[in-house]
């Protein structure tokens, strides 16, 4: 997962750093250094999954019943 920037003729500095930022945000680098950063036990993990599933759920519920006009 290394992403190669190389620096063009004449490109400042700034542009190429903004532009390796870009590329290391855009491959999700730094996500996986911040979950990685503390250890986790595992039960907590999958607690963590289920609850995003629900938090998914509920939002796709309520954005639905905001399109029939339900509040």
């Amino acid at each position: 997962m290394i992403s190669v920037t190389r620096k063009d003729s004449k490109e400042p500095i700034e542009n190429l750093l903004r532009r390796f930022g870009r590329k290391v945000q855009s491959a999700g680098v730094i996500m996986t250094v911040k979950n990685g950063q503390y250890f986790e036990k595992p039960l907590s993990k999958r607690e963590r999954r289920i609850k995003a599933i629900i938090r998914r759920e509920r939002k796709a519920i309520k954005v639905k019943n905001l399109k029939m006009g339900k509040k």
